[in-house]
């Protein structure tokens, strides 16, 4: 009985890890969790793009 126990809250334990595992190789793969804004926003402080074309892709998102 006390193997029993041991065996069944090692598979709950190894469900809950895999689990917690796959929701954060998902929050990792946030590429398409990013909205289309942040990525402007990003683009326009690394200087890729310029404040007009920032406002230009605000004022489409909108």
């Amino acid at each position: 009985m006390f193997f029993g126990l041991i065996f069944w809250i090692l598979i709950i334990a190894g469900a809950y890890l895999l689990i917690k595992w796959l929701v954060e190789q998902n929050k990792n793969n946030g590429g398409e969790e990013k909205s289309a804004l942040k990525i402007a926003e990003v683009r326009y402080a690394e200087g890729e793009i310029t404040e007009e074309e920032f406002e230009e892709i605000k004022k489409r998102l909108a």
